[in-house]
């Protein structure tokens, strides 16, 4: 069993910035691979970032490049992701997952039926 709980979200302004966390709980990470995803109302569920927990590898959407940073502290269990020169458009629910299937070669996938836990979302809003 996993638990996720994220934290961080909140209103700020375009241009702004703002860091997500996610604290996991488990009983082994080895093999996981975590994602940040997003909702908007009225969209569908769409990935932003991923990271496998061993080797630390990410896989980004077109949307965020270079804008998001998604990374983990091993020593304290908990997945980040920095947002920065946050757009409107990056309005949504942000939903913290983790992928537990052992795939080799390890991938990154990035739709939202290959997670099988998920945290409760944190809301980011951005406005102009």
């Amino acid at each position: 069993q996993v638990q996720l709980v994220e934290s961080g979200g909140g209103s700020v302004r375009t241009g702004g910035s703002l860091t997500l966390s996610c604290a996991v709980s488990a009983r082994t990470f080895s093999n996981y691979k975590m994602g940040w995803f997003r909702q908007a109302p009225g969209k569908e569920r769409e990935f932003v970032a991923g990271i496998t927990w061993s080797d630390g590898d990410t896989h980004y959407a077109e949307a965020v490049k270079g804008r998001f940073t998604i990374s983990r502290d091993n020593a304290k269990n908990t997945v980040y992701l920095q947002m920065n020169s946050l757009k409107p458009e990056d309005t949504a629910v942000y939903y913290c997952a983790t992928d537990v299937a052992v795939i080799r070669p390890v991938v990154i996938r990035t739709w939202s039926s290959a997670y099988a836990f998920w945290g409760q979302g944190t809301q980011v809003t951005v406005s102009s």
